[in-house]
Parts: structure tokens; C-alpha cells; sequence
């Protein structure tokens, strides 16, 4: 285990939360108002763990559950992600694909909690959960396999440290076409605009928001915290291939990896804040698009 590496996943735990505040500001400043202070998604969890948990006699023990296990996952999955130029705090040859699983540990955790409510309203919402991640989860799989065609490695930290100016200079097309669909499902995974909308009170509309309603308290406090660590994690991997740039040394290697993912945040706002929400019935189109663009890079490097 390097001590740097375990530097940056604990700097990173205590940072995820500053990323929706950025990306808040981002669409405050397009819309012309000042917004809430970068700070404020931590302000709101630490009033959340302050107050009680309600739970309805209808639930189990799954409903419990759910955020307890979904934030574990999360928290798991960011020990296998390089960050700074280090790699992950766990690292092994196949580990992206543990990665891929805990994610979808943590969207099935969250899933059932809301079906354990018995609300057909949040059944509705995890049902569209399920069906977009059908058409994700594949697309993330090629993609993964693109970098791992071009890197000769299953593992996330080797895979990254090998990304280079050099390999875009090789594999620009290629590289490209992955760094696009990974974004598009980042901003999935994320509910995120264009595919969902976290700010968003219509009920016909709402596809993570409505699985959560009837956590509140500490509960919602895991909730919100561990979608925070997963934008982190993704924007991790989108960071490393979109800024390939590494010194060796620490503190600079932090500044750069700092320095991408607050762009990433500034671009996820400014695409919510000139984009609107995707029909539902066109955002199996979007995640198909990502799809292809990834089975097309596949093809590149197979070549």
C-alpha cells in the first residue's frame, strides 16, 4: 500500500462533495445569479446527519440497508481508482472489472431499497433505473476493453499511468471516441443532464431522485455522499484520459489532477446549464450513441 496513494483516496473522501458545488456555481453563473457557496452540498450533509431517521412499517431491513451498503461499495470502488498520478490504493490485474461490479452493487442496493417501500411511484424510478443501466453498463464494459487493448493491462492504476501524450499521439482517434463515451456515462451514472435531472421536482420525470424519497436523515446523508464519491471516481477516469499529464512529483501531480477534475465539474455545469433534460424515450438513443462510439474505438485498436 503507498502512503501517497492512501493521501490522495483520503483527500479525495473529504473533496467529492466540493465537486457539486462547483458544478451548482457553474450553472449559477450562466443563469446569472450567485448561487449557493462552493461548501454547501457539505453543509447539507452535515445537517442531515444531525437529524433522525423516519422509516415506514411497510419497509425491512433492506430498506435500511440500502444506504449503508451502497456507500460501502462506493467507498470500495474509489480505493481502485488512480488519483494524482498515484495509483489506486488497492490495485490488481482484473480490477476494473471489480469496479464495474460495485458500481452495479451500489445502484442494486439502491434499487431495491426503493422497491422495498412498495410505492409504485419509486418503482417507477427504479425501473428506469435498471433499463438505463442495461444500455450503460455494456458501454462501459467495451470501453474499459479499449483501454485495456491499448495498455496490454486489466488493472485501472496501470492502465491510466500508461495513458500518455505519446499513446494520443498513437491512438488519438481512439482515445478520443473512449474519452466521449465515458463522459456520456458519466453524466449518466450521475444523473446528470442530459439523461436525468437532480434539481428536478417533476414527478414523471424524475428517474434517482424518486428512488430516494422516503430516506431521510443520516440515510439520505449516505445517499447524497456516495453519489458525491462516484462523480469523483468516474471523473477520476475521465481525468486521467482527457489529462494525461504526470511529473512524478507529488504536489504538482495534485495540482494537475485538482485542476482536471474542477474542469470537469465546469463542463458538466455548462453543459447542464445550455442543454435540456432528454426525453425518456430518447435517452436509450444517447447511451446506445456512447455504445457505439466505444465498439467503434474497439475496432481501432484492433486494427
Amino acid at each position: 500500500m503507498d502512503a501517497l496513494s492512501f493521501v490522495y483516496w483520503v483527500i479525495s473522501l473529504v473533496l467529492a462533495p466540493l465537486l457539486l458545488g462547483v458544478i451548482n456555481k457553474t450553472k449559477a453563473f450562466w443563469a446569472g445569479r450567485l448561487g449557493p457557496p462552493l461548501l454547501q452540498p457539505a453543509y447539507d450533509l452535515i445537517k442531515l446527519l444531525r437529524k433522525g431517521a423516519v422509516y415506514s412499517k411497510t419497509t425491512t431491513f433492506v430498506f435500511r440497508a440500502g444506504p449503508v451498503v451502497s456507500l460501502a461499495a462506493i467507498v470500495m470502488a474509489l480505493t481502485l481508482v488512480p488519483l494524482g498520478g498515484r495509483a489506486g490504493l488497492l490495485s490488481f490485474q482484473g480490477d476494473l472489472v471489480l469496479f464495474a461490479y460495485l458500481l452495479g452493487l451500489m445502484r442494486f442496493f439502491t434499487v431495491i431499497a426503493a422497491l422495498d417501500t412498495g410505492s409504485s411511484f419509486e418503482g417507477m424510478g427504479a425501473s428506469r433505473e435498471v433499463q438505463f443501466a442495461a444500455l450503460a453498463e455494456p458501454a462501459l464494459f467495451v470501453g474499459f476493453a479499449v483501454l485495456a487493448q491499448e495498455t496490454t493491462s486489466l488493472s485501472l492504476s496501470q492502465i491510466l499511468s500508461v495513458i500518455s501524450i505519446e499513446t494520443w499521439g498513437q491512438s488519438g482517434p481512439a482515445l478520443a471516441l473512449v474519452a466521449v463515451a465515458l463522459f456520456i456515462l458519466f453524466l449518466a451514472e450521475n444523473a446528470r443532464i442530459p439523461v436525468d435531472d437532480p434539481n428536478t421536482h417533476l414527478e414523471l420525470t424524475m428517474i434517482h431522485e424518486v428512488m430516494v424519497l422516503d430516506h431521510g436523515g443520516p440515510d439520505l446523508a449516505f445517499i447524497l455522499y456516495g453519489a458525491a464519491l462516484k462523480l469523483w471516481a468516474l471523473g477520476a477516469i475521465v481525468t486521467h484520459i482527457m489529462l494525461p499529464v504526470r511529473t512524478g512529483i507529488f504536489w504538482a501531480d495534485g495540482m494537475i489532477f485538482s485542476a482536471g477534475m474542477i474542469g470537469l465539474a465546469i463542463v458538466t455545469g455548462v453543459v447542464e446549464s445550455v442543454m435540456a433534460r432528454l426525453r425518456l424515450t430518447h435517452v436509450p438513443q444517447l447511451l446506445l450513441g456512447a455504445g457505439v462510439m466505444a465498439v467503434a474505438a474497439l475496432v481501432l485498436v484492433w486494427r
